[in-house]
């Protein structure tokens, strides 16, 4: 066996042979399966995918062009060694020899190898290897093509007009958001599978969200995500800060859509970030501190939304020397903010009632009081007041606001979207193979102690709760229960549940 070869690796070439690791010989079956598996050097031990087409010699054994290139070179060099014929098979020896000393039975001598310079020639017994066979040739798996990366099909996503058909299903009301949200989410996936070789590029169409809490932000997006069966990250902008300080660094928000995607990079680049309570990171007025929390935020995050190379952990939302990094394009991921502004609405007022004077005509300073929607009459000139940077501002084109829930939605809540919260105590009493029903009086009751906690329709679910806990204890505990009414009188702690048997007994529970 000829070759600069170590005693280190022939033995860790052994190694990995018993253990299945690498090589394995090749046997008359594996020549069925030989398109599956690539040739390699005898040499260099290089595979064909790398060194190039191989040149095959008497015994099967294999060499690249580079090798017997430098082979030849040798051979011209310092003339044909003792004992070599390229022509013969590895039967020769070097018994047979003619006058002028080349050998007749051609094939590889060994001890003629040990005149060729840099050649060196092992004992394989002082190896330990015995008699065993050395593989003449080894098969190594091919690795398969890579698939070119296909254009994103649009087609797969819905018009406009049927994206906010399937929203109806799930969110009430909200017919200005519903109808913004759809027309963004179709022009950025028509941009993403749009080409510029023309030179138009179209650009993204992030989205800022306003709406008091309670109003649907998130729930809307969340269901975007899901109708459309992409992956979504919703972010929290209050644990975010600055790269360097104790929180969140920037970059952990498409960590998250990585993961969401299962760590595939194609599809995450697709996807769709959220990012809440982003009036958190406003600028704070009157301090004298790094604002790392604040406006820092808001300038990382300038990058990000307008499409950049983010380097990001995969499987971990730190970096570190144990987490393997890969590289995110954002360029066609769409961002989608969304936050309260609590304050707002104090700022477009004082911008909508400046001009008060005295006079018939004049406007008085109480005219908005009593107005719910006054962030659906926000500008930019209002956000800048807030405290958020022109240019975080200028990447978020489109602005959005989301109404505040009346009674009448409230109810609607209730009980007409598919995965209405009546609907699942219907479902979850049905279980126990008991109806649930509710009078209309007890819907208005819930929607009106609603209104005045001020959270939105996430207080619905906590009213609920609480006068369904009692049900959803003693129901279970008496099989010929067949039917519960949920009465105004029950609401209001005024009564109790008209309770049915599975016969023909009715009862009114007192509370």
């Amino acid at each position: 066996m000829a070759g600069n070869y170590k005693n280190d690796d022939i033995e860790a070439q052994n190694d990995a042979a018993e253990s299945g690791e690498v090589s394995e010989t090749r046997t008359e079956s594996d020549k069925t399966d030989g398109e599956d598996y690539e040739k390699v050097c005898f040499v260099c031990h290089r595979p064909e995918s790398k060194a190039g087409k191989m040149i095959t010699m008497p015994g099967g054994i294999t060499i690249c062009s580079d090798c017997m290139q430098r082979a030849f070179d040798s051979f011209e060099k310092n003339g044909m060694p003792y004992g070599f014929n390229l022509g013969g098979t590895n039967q020769g020896t070097s018994g047979n020899e003619n006058e002028n000393g080349n050998g007749q039975g051609g094939g590889f001598d060994l001890s003629a190898l040990s005149n060729m310079p840099g050649v060196g020639v092992i004992n394989l017994a002082d190896l330990g290897i015995g008699n065993r066979e050395i593989p003449q040739n080894q098969k190594i798996k091919k690795k398969k093509a890579k698939e070119e990366k296909k254009a994103f099909d649009r087609s797969v996503i819905p018009a406009p007009h049927q994206i906010k058909k399937m929203l109806d299903e799930y969110v009430v009301g909200q017919e200005k958001a519903k109808k913004a949200i759809s027309v963004a989410v179709y022009n950025h996936y028509k941009r993403v599978g749009s080409d510029s070789s023309d030179g138009v590029e179209i650009e993204k169409s992030n989205m800022l969200l306003l709406g008091p809490t309670g109003s649907g932000k998130t729930y809307l997006v969340k269901t975007l995500a899901k109708l459309l069966d992409v992956p979504l990250a919703i972010a929290d902008a209050t644990s975010l800060t600055e790269a360097g300080y104790i929180g969140d660094d920037i970059e952990s928000v498409v960590s998250k859509l990585l993961a969401a995607a299962g760590n595939d990079v194609e599809k995450a680049e697709r996807g769709i970030i959220y990012i809440d309570e982003i009036d958190k990171i406003a600028k704070k007025r009157n301090t004298n501190t790094r604002d790392v929390s604040g406006e820092s935020v808001q300038q990382e995050l300038l990058k990000m939304l307008e499409g950049s190379e983010v380097e990001v952990p995969v499987g971990s939302n730190s970096k570190n020397a144990m987490v393997p990094m890969t590289t995110v394009n954002t360029s066609n991921i769409l961002f989608i903010c969304g936050g309260a502004f609590p304050d707002l609405e104090e700022i477009v007022k004082e911008r909508l009632t400046k001009e008060s004077s005295i006079g018939f005509r004049a406007e008085l300073k109480d005219k908005y009081d009593q107005d719910e929607n006054l962030l659906c009459k926000a500008e930019i000139d209002d956000l800048k007041k807030f405290g958020m940077i022109p240019e975080f501002l200028g990447r978020l084109p489109i602005v959005v606001a989301l109404e505040s829930l009346t009674k009448e939605y409230m109810i609607r809540i209730l009980k007409e979207p598919k995965n209405a919260i009546l609907k699942q105590y219907e479902k979850l009493l049905a279980m126990d193979e008991v109806q649930l029903a509710f009078e209309d009086g007890a819907l208005e009751a819930i929607a009106e102690k609603a209104m005045e906690k001020h959270t939105g329709a996430r207080a619905l679910r906590a009213i609920l709760e609480e006068y369904m806990m009692d049900i959803m204890y003693e129901i279970p505990k008496d099989d010929n229960i067949g039917r519960v009414t949920i009465t105004r009188a029950y609401i209001e702690k005024r009564g109790g549940p008209v309770i049915e048997m599975r016969g023909v007994m009715r009862l009114s529970v007192h509370a």
